[in-house]
């Protein structure tokens, strides 16, 4: 088979990137084209993505893609776009874009759950979603929009999630992808369709949902004027598991039909679980907030969305408007060389998941809880990441508890992989195994779902395989454990 390229744009909340991927005789090769900060801003109050950069930014990714180094053009086999979970933008009937899509961090959705539960009750909610409660989710944002922005919403034609509505730019075809339409919590997942009775109790227009598709569509050619503007040839465009964590599962490395294993997709956020074939929705499940997402294959990712590097990366940005300049490894070396076993939090604290001000915030939750607050930066990431550890210890119980079956071994996967700390601090908290790697878990995932689409794979396993022949991992064994147990009593007496 000849080298077949695919380029897969992969935005996180942080940044977003082209990659291309060439397969070769078993093997995958990513060469990183072009990397972009992920823009937001306020408009009237109120938090938005920048759309119309980001749209820049992807076609100036397929442009340098695309290039060969003789000035010509390399063949492109598909390109795929991942994005975060549950933001969407709305689209007019002429098939315009309405407003740049809100930030999943906008207060707006403030008390929507509650203001919801008194149309529909949290257990009807959970029964016919199995979706993790979460302010943010797509359902409370579009509800919230039935206050604040109903005649926004009432011009709307269609809603697509952020990256359909990119692969809509691409293409012109409206459609949403199984992966990130399940992270809505409007998706029923014994069916893989619209949960059409709940959305219709709550108000929620239903003529604006798309249809789904699975993983690994291919939703059409480059539209020309696109092609044209790029400068590159007629190219397919694919839908590959267009959540950047069910992406990233795909990716994990695991090998044969063994299920003690879990993941985690590691970075601003942390989300860790079990690929299962079908959902659990039962009343364990909705007191442990475990939710029920959809993954390659119409697979189910069984997991928690836990406050991940978010932490450290919001210290980070409150300590450079202090004027002091540190980067994510240095911050990791210097809670290296830090006394540990201080305070400890909880990563889920609601007012952790608003930006700013987060040392004061972690300060004021020690003095809250009766503990000394870190003193340092040093103490404070040192805090961060071992609260992290032990929060993953508690998943994992869950997960045990949930599924009655032991794990052993836990992958973890992306960005916040590189954090060689962490890692050993969750191994050494769990007792647990860990095998870190690949970094690049997210593209990785969405190139090879994208040759799944053109025939090029054959199957999952068979992507997995390619995993594992074309990148390393680093295993990390429990060292010392002893002194994560009184730290985890501690941390369990803050529940």
């Amino acid at each position: 088979m000849s080298v077949r390229n695919f380029v897969a744009f992969d935005l996180g909340a942080e940044s977003g990137r082209a990659l291309l991927g060439r397969l070769d005789g078993g093997r995958l090769t990513l060469e990183e084209k072009h990397r972009f900060p992920n823009p937001n801003g306020r408009i009237n109050g109120h938090l938005h993505w920048n759309l119309l950069q980001q749209w820049e930014e992807l076609k100036t990714g397929l442009r340098k893609s695309s290039a060969d180094v003789h000035g010509g053009h390399i063949q492109i086999h598909g390109i795929g776009v991942d994005t975060w979970g549950v933001d969407y933008g709305l689209i007019a009937p002429d098939g315009d874009i309405l407003s740049n899509p809100f930030h999943y961090r906008d207060a707006r959705t403030d008390g929507a759950m509650e203001k919801a539960y008194k149309i529909v009750s949290k257990d009807d909610i959970f029964a016919a979603t199995g979706i993790q409660f979460m302010q943010f989710n797509t359902l409370f944002q579009l509800f919230s929009m039935l206050d604040s922005k109903k005649a926004l919403l009432s011009a709307a034609k269609t809603m697509l999630f952020m990256p359909d509505l990119l692969n809509y730019l691409f293409t012109g075809v409206a459609k949403a992808e199984f992966s990130i339409a399940s992270t809505s919590q409007m998706l029923d997942p014994t069916t893989g369709q619209w949960a059409l009775p709940l959305l219709e109790k709550l108000g929620i227009p239903t003529h604006i949902l798309p249809p789904i598709v699975p993983s690994g569509t291919i939703l059409g050619q480059l539209r020309a004027d696109v092609a044209t503007e790029c400068g590159v040839p007629a190219m397919p465009v694919i839908a590959p598991a267009c959540h950047d964590t069910a992406s990233a599962v795909a990716a994990v490395p695991v090998e044969g039909t063994s299920d003690d294993w879990c993941y985690i997709s590691s970075g601003t956020w942390s989300l860790m679980g079990v690929e299962i074939a079908k959902p659990l929705i039962n009343e364990k499940v909705k007191q442990y907030n475990y939710t029920n997402e959809g993954g390659v294959g119409g697979t189910i990712r069984f997991l928690k969305n836990i406050m991940g590097l978010w932490l450290v990366q919001e210290c980070r940005r409150h300590w450079l408007r202090e004027g002091y300049e540190h980067s994510y490894s240095e911050l990791t070396q210097m809670a290296a060389r830090t006394r540990g076993f201080g305070a400890v939090i909880d990563p889920d604290h609601k007012p952790f998941g608003s930006p700013g001000e987060m040392p004061l915030k972690i300060e004021q939750y020690c003095r809250e809880t009766g503990q000394r607050p870190p003193q340092t930066r040093s103490e404070t990431v040192r805090c961060c990441l071992e609260s992290l550890a032990l929060t993953y210890r508690r998943t994992v119980e869950g997960l045990e508890d949930i599924l009655g079956r032991k794990i052993n071994t836990i992958h973890i996967v992306g960005g916040g992989c590189q954090n060689e700390l962490l890692n050993q601090m969750t191994a050494d908290a769990t007792g647990r195994k860990v095998v870190a790697g690949p970094i690049e878990a997210t593209a990785i995932g969405n190139i090879l779902v994208q040759a799944m689409a053109t025939g090029d794979i054959k199957s999952l396993a068979e992507a997995r395989e390619v995993v594992r022949n074309s990148f390393d991992v680093k295993v990390f064994e429990p060292t010392d454990t002893k002194p994560w147990e009184e730290a985890y009593a501690r941390y369990r007496a803050l529940k």
